[in-house]
């Protein structure tokens, strides 16, 4: 290999050691207290969300990886972490790298296809008139509450069949819609399918922008910890946003309801779900423009390339 074609920047050992440890520090806000609970076999329904429905290790957005183009400097190899070590990275002379040219045809096509889902959902129109439904749609006329152990419901469950049959239901996300109520399912207006994703995902969902952080993840270490944990941050005020605008009574959490059942409520959910939606089309963005990088870094089949 080039070494010139593998990176266009290099940090000094105490460079990127330093930024190794302010991100881990900035990555333990999250990760830290989720540990002691688990610890302790305690749960959190809004900060554990994302490491319970998303199958990844808190250590993922702790250990810091630098992304495609960037090369480590070290003297002595023993000094380098065993991450750095691994089958996507290379050692030449005093530098170690993220290797493009490590990247496997099925990994690369893996990429492909979430760059092309990403560019799909970019590009369609959003959707702010959902006002986060489908979470009352998990719940409606159910025989079986899914977080009962967890949280009762704020209101009398008539009430909450009440809206559901009151509203306009149009859910895009099929990982929201597969968990609705099966008394549910025939009241959405679009019916969303694992294979349907590129013809549904919209910019308005806040499924959708929260599994930015997925797609980040699904990345590594190609696209580096730094946008992985902007995903993660995002995702956290979403799924925020998603329980507060839930059915759920999480007072005992101090969680503020966002009441859609009221006019005002589902005001401020908009404004709240046009705010993070912005977020996440930059977020998306950036994303996309990574993977583009990355899938352009080596010689691939066309069918390959963005």
């Amino acid at each position: 290999m080039n070494p010139t074609t593998a990176y266009t920047e290099i940090l000094g050992f105490d460079t990127w050691q330093g930024i190794a440890e302010i991100h881990f520090k900035e990555a333990r806000a999250f990760t830290a207290d989720a540990r002691q609970r688990r610890d302790r076999g305690e749960a959190h329904p809004v900060e554990d969300f994302l490491f319970d429905y998303y199958p990844y290790p808190l250590a993922l957005i702790e250990l810091w990886h630098p992304g495609l183009g960037v090369a480590l400097g070290f003297d002595d190899p023993e000094t380098l972490p065993e991450r750095f070590r691994g089958k996507r990275y290379s050692i030449e002379g005093n530098l170690c790298f993220a290797d493009a040219a490590k990247l496997s045809e099925k990994e690369a096509g893996r990429l492909s296809w979430i760059r092309s889902l990403l560019d799909a959902t970019q590009r369609h129109v959003p959707n702010f008139a959902c006002h986060g439904l489908h979470e009352w749609a998990m719940v409606y006329r159910a025989e079986e509450i899914r977080h009962s152990s967890l949280a009762p419901l704020r209101l009398p469950q008539d009430e909450v069949d009440a809206l559901i049959e009151s509203r306009a239901i149009t859910c895009t996300h099929h990982d929201a819609f597969r968990f609705f109520a099966k008394q549910a399912l025939p009241l959405n207006r679009i019916q969303p399918t694992m294979d349907t994703r590129h013809e549904n995902e919209q910019p308005g969902c806040v499924h959708a922008n929260m599994d930015l952080y997925k797609w980040a993840a699904k990345s590594m270490p190609w696209i580096g910890s730094g946008l992985l944990l902007e995903t993660f941050r995002l995702a956290n005020e979403l799924r925020d946003l998603d329980m507060r605008a839930s059915p759920y009574d999480l007072s005992k959490w101090g969680v503020v309801p966002v009441k859609i059942e009221t006019p005002e409520g589902r005001r401020e959910y908009e404004t709240e779900q046009r705010r993070l939606a912005t977020l996440a089309f930059s977020l998306r963005t950036k994303l996309i423009a990574n993977l583009d990088g990355i899938l352009r870094s080596q010689p691939l089949p066309a069918e390959l390339l963005p």
